[in-house]
C-alpha cells in the first residue's frame, strides 16, 4: 500500500543515484584551495614553495584512499560515507578555525595534517559513490563516470559561486561551507545509496539511457547558468540570494526521475488489470537473462581454474599490477592529472604573477569547463564505444595533446591567455578523469574495482608532489624576491613560464602512452563491441 519502495525497485536505484550526484556535487573540495590559500600564505608568512606543500599535504590525503578502496569490499557504503564526511568536517573545520581567527595559526606540521584529513576525506565519498553506482548501473558505465565526475568538477564552481553570492568571497565563509556541507549532504545519502541488482532486460537499458539524457542536460543547464553567473559582473545583494536559491532548485531537479518511477510503480501495483499474456511475454527475456547467468557462472568458473586472468576479466590489484597495461594507464593518468592539479593548486598565485585581479574567475572556469570535458568525454567515449569499437584510451589521447597546447598558450602569456588556458586544462583534465574510471573497470574487472580505482588515483597526490610541490614551487621561488614579512612573491610572465613548458613536454608523454594503450586494447573493445551486439541481435530475434 502507498508508495512503499522495494528494495530493488528502479525508484530506489535511481533515488540511490540522485543522492550519489548530491554527493558529488559537494566533494570537489580538493579543487578549491586557490579560494583561500593566499589567506593561509599571508597568515602563516609562508614562501610559494611552502605554500605549496601544503596543497601537497592535502592531495597526499588520497593516497591513503587505498584504505578506502579495501574497505569498500567489506563495509557497506553508508559506512564509508560517514567515514569521509566525519573526516572531512574535521580536516576543514580545523582549517575554518584558523583562518577564521578563532584560533592562532598552528604549526605547519600540523596543519598539514589537517590538510591531508581533508584531502582524504573524499576518497571514502567518491569510493563509495563510485563503486557502488558503476556496479548498480554496469551497462552505463560511461555515462555514470562523466556525470558522477562532471559534478564533482562542477563543485568547485558550485561552492565558490555560492560563496562569492552569500559572503562576497571571504575565505573564512568559504571554509565553513567546506567543512559543514559535505556533511550534511553525506548524512542524507546514507539514507538512499545502496547496491541494488543491475538492469535484466533491454527495455531497462534503454529507460537508463533515457534518465541519464535527463540527468545530462539539467547538469549542463547549471554549468551554464553558473557560467553565466561568473561573466556577467558584479551583483546585488538580492540577485546573489535569487541566484543561489535557483541554484539549490536546480541542484534538487533530479528527484524528479525517482519520484516519477514512484508514482508508475503506485498505479502499477494497484492497477486491478493484470495482463496475464503480458506477464508471459515479459518472462522471456528474464529466463534469457537467466540463461545468459548460467553461461557467466560458466565462464567465471573456468576463469577462476586459471592461473592468470585476461584483460577484460577479474583482476586482484596484484594480478592488475603485473601487467603492462596498468602501468601504462597508471603513468599516462599522472602525465594529465599531474600536471592539471599543478595548475589547479597554483591558479591564484598564476592569476596574481600575471596581472589578474580576480581569480576567482579563473577557478571558476576550469571547475565549469572541467565539467562540459568529464559529462561530455562519459557519454561521447560510451557512444563510439558501442556504435564502432573505438577504445576509451583514445579520448585520453586526445585530451592530451589539446593539454599541451594549452600549455603553451599559457607560457606565451599573450593577453587572455590565462584564461583561455585554464578552459582548456578543465576540459582536458575533465576528460582524463571521467574516461579514465570505466576504463579500469573494463580492463581489470569490477569485482575488485574499489582497490584498483584507488591505486590509480595515487597519481593524485604523487602529480600534485612532483608537478606541484617540486616544479612549480622550486622554479617559482627561483624567480621570487622576498617580502618584509618573510614570505616571497613574483610578478610577470616569467615567474611560471619554464613551468609551462615541463608540463607541456610531460603531456607530450602521456599522449604517447594513450597510443600505446589504445593499440593495446583494440581486441579488448572489439569484443565487448561484438558481445554487446550479439546479445541485442538475441533479443530482437
Amino acid at each position: 500500500m502507498g508508495f512503499h519502495i522495494p528494495s530493488t525497485s528502479p525508484a530506489r536505484k535511481w533515488l540511490g543515484f540522485v543522492a550519489a550526484v548530491w554527493v558529488q556535487a559537494i566533494s570537489g573540495n580538493n579543487y578549491t584551495f586557490s579560494n583561500y590559500s593566499d589567506a593561509l600564505k599571508s597568515l602563516m608568512s609562508l614562501t610559494q614553495l611552502q605554500l605549496n606543500n601544503l596543497s601537497v599535504a592535502k592531495d597526499v590525503g588520497k593516497a591513503f584512499g587505498i584504505f578506502a578502496g579495501l574497505a569498500s569490499d567489506r563495509l557497506p557504503t553508508p559506512a564509508i560515507l560517514l567515514i569521509g564526511s566525519i573526516e572531512g568536517f574535521i580536516g576543514y573545520g580545523v582549517q575554518w578555525l584558523v583562518v577564521s581567527g578563532r584560533i592562532q595559526p598552528l604549526p605547519y606540521w600540523v596543519m598539514c595534517i589537517f590538510l591531508c584529513m581533508g584531502g582524504n576525506s573524499t576518497t571514502w565519498m567518491n569510493t563509495a559513490i563510485l563503486v557502488t553506482c558503476i556496479r548498480n548501473f554496469r551497462k552505463n558505465r560511461g555515462p555514470v563516470s562523466g556525470i558522477l565526475k562532471g559534478y564533482v568538477g562542477l563543485s568547485t564552481a558550485i561552492f565558490t559561486d555560492i560563496c562569492s553570492a552569500l559572503f562576497a568571497n571571504d575565505p573564512s565563509s568559504f571554509l565553513l561551507l567546506l567543512a559543514l556541507v559535505p556533511f550534511v549532504v553525506c548524512f542524507t545519502a546514507v539514507l538512499f545509496l545502496r547496491e541494488i541488482p543491475p538492469s535484466s532486460t533491454s527495455a531497462e537499458e534503454k529507460d537508463e539511457v533515457k534518465y541519464f539524457g535527463i540527468i545530462n542536460v539539467v547538469a549542463v543547464f547549471i554549468a551554464v547558468y553558473l557560467l553565466a553567473f561568473d561573466i556577467s559582473g558584479p551583483h546585488g545583494t538580492v540577485f546573489s540570494q535569487l541566484f543561489a536559491a535557483i541554484l539549490l532548485i536546480l541542484l534538487a531537479s533530479p528527484l524528479f526521475i525517482p519520484m516519477y518511477l514512484m508514482v508508475k510503480n503506485f498505479i502499477r501495483s494497484n492497477s486491478v488489470n493484470l495482463d496475464f499474456e503480458g506477464n508471459n511475454i515479459a518472462a522471456v527475456p528474464f529466463l534469457a537473462e537467466q540463461i545468459v547467468e548460467k553461461k557467466d557462472v560458466g565462464i567465471v568458473t573456468k576463469k577462476e581454474m586459471a592461473t592468470v586472468p585476461v584483460i577484460g576479466e577479474d583482476h586482484t590489484i596484484f594480478e592488475a599490477m603485473r601487467t603492462v597495461d596498468f602501468w601504462i594507464l597508471f603513468f599516462s593518468f599522472l602525465c594529465g592529472v599531474g600536471t592539471g592539479l599543478a595548475v589547479m593548486n597554483n591558479l591564484g598565485q598564476m592569476g596574481l604573477a600575471m596581472g589578474y585581479v580576480d581569480v576567482s574567475i579563473l577557478v571558476s572556469f576550469t571547475s565549469i569547463w572541467g565539467f562540459f570535458g568529464r559529462i561530455l568525454s562519459g557519454s561521447v567515449s560510451e557512444y563510439f564505444m558501442k556504435k564502432a569499437a573505438i577504445p576509451r584510451p583514445v579520448w585520453n589521447a586526445a585530451s592530451q595533446i589539446l593539454m599541451a597546447i594549452g600549455y603553451i598558450l599559457m607560457a606565451m602569456a599573450m593577453p587572455g591567455s590565462l584564461y583561455i588556458g585554464s578552459i582548456v586544462v578543465g576540459i582536458c583534465y575533465g576528460v582524463r578523469l571521467a574516461v579514465t574510471v570505466p576504463t579500469a573497470s573494463e580492463l581489470f574487472g569490477l569485482k575488485y574495482y574499489g582497490l584498483i580505482y584507488n591505486v590509480l588515483i595515487l597519481n593524485l597526490p604523487l602529480g600534485s608532489f612532483l608537478f606541484s610541490g617540486l616544479l612549480a614551487g622550486l622554479l617559482y621561488d627561483a624567480q621570487a624576491t622576498k617580502t618584509a614579512s618573510g614570505g616571497n612573491t613574483c610578478i610577470g610572465a616569467h615567474c611560471y613560464r619554464l613551468v609551462f613548458i615541463v608540463m607541456a613536454i610531460a603531456c607530450v608523454v602521456g599522449f604517447g602512452l594513450d597510443v600505446l594503450l589504445s593499440i593495446r586494447t583494440r581486441s579488448l573493445y572489439s569484443k565487448i563491441y561484438a558481445s554487446r551486439k550479439s546479445k541485442k541481435s538475441a533479443v530482437l530475434s
